[in-house]
């Protein structure tokens, strides 16, 4: 491997690592000024490092990492929607806010069991399809569950119609 694909590789993994870290904190911590913003801002500028990096190892090997390419591209996408979400606060900002910052952060962990379940215990037991589908079939319900106790989220309880 090449000098490029190595450096590349190591700050991919460090800002890959923050993202998780600081990721959680931000879903973890009450939704108001502290924590929250802060874990968001540094989960933004990892998630930024991770795609420029995932970019630059697809350009050295793309017959190997175009997918994990689209994956970052898809992550980075996602919170930078969420990140505009937030400072636009167009209606019902706070759902778009956090469906598009968890989408992210699922989008993140599936390009990492993607990239190396099959090298980590337990895992490596799993067919590889669910290297992608495990993190959506998590995230979503919680991220559902999140929005819902959050107040973002209301499901109406209007009376069942009377037949004709």
């Amino acid at each position: 491997m090449s000098p490029v694909f190595l450096t590349a590789l190591a700050v991919h993994v460090a800002a890959g690592l923050t993202g998780v870290v600081a990721g959680g904190l931000a879903a973890a911590s009450r939704k108001r000024p502290g924590r929250h913003p802060w874990a968001g801002a540094v989960y933004l500028y990892a998630i930024g490092g991770v795609f420029a990096t995932a970019t630059v190892m697809a350009v050295l090997r793309w017959r190997h990492d175009w997918h994990l390419f689209l994956i970052a591209a898809v992550a980075f996408a996602l919170a930078l929607s969420g990140w505009w979400a937030r400072r636009a606060r167009p209606r019902r900002w706070v759902v778009w806010h956090g469906s598009a910052m968890a989408g992210s952060y699922i989008a993140l962990l599936t390009g990492f069991y993607v990239d190396n379940g099959g090298r980590l215990p337990l895992w490596d037991r799993l067919p590889p399809v669910l290297y992608w589908l495990l993190p959506v079939a998590v995230g979503a319900p919680l991220t559902w569950r999140a929005l819902r106790r959050d107040g973002a989220l209301r499901v109406s309880r209007s009376a069942p119609s009377s037949p004709p």
